[in-house]
């Protein structure tokens, strides 16, 4: 039976671990379970819609953390183009009290370009000409991009592609991640440099930077969960991502021990979020043994829907993405060549039905458009055939049948 996703959050909470590492879908349900999860640590009071004044208890990075960045294009000139920071404590304390400008900058030169440098504003003052008074724009509140060139004669400011704006914000967090960790390190809690973060209990990451490519994935996912093991207090993270690369190295990192720290691997819980047909949720404790094997967890997807018939037009995506991802393994040139022949012995006619209806389809278990009867029947043939003839093994290493797959 399915839960809500308050009771999912609520499973996190329970679950009292260093390190819940989770996988899910885009459009799962990830952001709104880091919601629900914030809103269970930390509830706003109802009449003022605050947080209740009892120091920070949870700390979140997820799509409304970029909410808190947004550009001014400086539409007039078209020259001073800037990202501006909207108020709020945390970029204060990292910025303005410990001076992380030079950390900030060096996470988001490491994971987009050494040359791309942001630089902070400095307190000044504009005249507002309607009402004839003088706005001060605070320190810290903007930052313009531009490429060094070894010299003083930088490059005028550029607006940064949104990929690299993901890198920056994430770097930003990060470095104020890594000062919380190394506050909340120091034992005694006279002896640490700020108390705002005495009351801190968790963490919650939702998919950091999905706009990497592999090498830089791999590095942040290193390098994220270093940071987390050398976390000494009784600080508690939930990472949630949508991507399996990512997922396999954090999963592999976190089943390791580090000499450098008193971290062990039975610290951390892997689980995969799943949303079921009538809107509920569900989550599954992943192998502590093996990681996340994505082509095999769509496998076992398609198997399902290819016993109960509940066949969707994203289904034909799952497929095609299996079939991509086994040809670049195999060596083969197309996918097509993968397929099944048919009764003529020619594969065409089944090539040609996967990428119409993958390439009209979305990613996502939100697709309702129906399939015709024919169209049902070459899936589940496609389905089995491909199982049989690549002899894949199921995550699970159970056989699928009509009886333990709900209808």
């Amino acid at each position: 039976m399915g839960q809500t996703i308050t009771e999912i959050a609520q499973s996190l909470k329970d679950a009292n671990k260093k390190v819940q590492l989770i996988y899910a879908f885009n459009g799962t349900g990830k952001t709104r379970l880091s919601r629900e999860f914030k809103e269970l640590i930390a509830p706003k009071n109802p009449k003022t819609e605050e947080e209740e004044e009892s120091g920070i208890k949870i700390m979140y990075y997820n799509a409304f953390t970029e909410d808190l960045f947004y550009w001014d294009n400086d539409l007039d000139y078209d020259v001073d183009r800037k990202l501006k920071i909207q108020p709020n404590g945390y970029t204060d304390w990292v910025l303005l009290e410990q001076g992380q400008e030079t950390n900030i900058t060096t996470h988001f030169q490491r994971y987009t370009n050494d040359k791309l440098t942001p630089k902070f504003n400095e307190q000044y003052t504009i005249k507002d000409e309607e009402n004839d008074k003088d706005i001060i724009v605070p320190a810290y509140s903007e930052v313009r991009f531009s490429f060094e060139r070894g010299d003083d004669s930088g490059s005028d400011f550029v607006k940064i592609s949104k990929g690299e704006e993901s890198c920056f914000i994430w770097s930003v967090f990060y470095s104020l991640l890594e000062q919380t960790i190394n506050v909340l390190n120091v034992a005694e809690e006279d002896d640490r440099e700020t108390d705002q973060f005495n009351h801190l209990q968790y963490v919650f990451i939702d998919d950091p930077v999905s706009s990497l490519d592999d090498t830089h994935l791999i590095e942040l996912a290193v390098n994220i969960a270093e940071l987390i093991k050398s976390s000494q207090s009784d600080l508690k993270f939930v990472i949630t991502t949508h991507n399996p690369l990512f997922y396999n190295i954090l999963f592999n990192e976190f089943n390791n021990s580090d000499s450098r720290y008193s971290y062990k691997p039975k610290y951390c819980i892997k689980k995969r979020l799943e949303k079921l047909e009538d809107g509920t949720f569900d989550i599954h404790i992943q192998s502590k043994d093996s990681p996340f094997s994505y082509h095999l967890f769509l496998l076992e997807e398609l198997e399902k829907v290819r016993i109960s018939g509940n066949i969707q037009k994203y289904h034909f995506n799952f497929l095609r993405n299996i079939l991509e991802k086994t040809s670049t393994f195999l060596g083969y040139y197309e996918w097509k060549k993968l397929l099944p022949e048919d009764a003529n012995g020619a594969r065409e006619g089944y090539y040609k039905r996967i990428l119409d209806l993958s390439s009209h389809s979305k990613f996502s278990g939100e697709e309702t458009s129906a399939l015709t009867t024919q169209e049902k029947d070459v899936f589940k043939h496609l389905v089995k055939e491909i199982k049989k003839l690549y002899k894949f093994k199921l995550n699970n290493d159970q056989e699928i049948t009509e009886e333990n797959v709900t209808v």
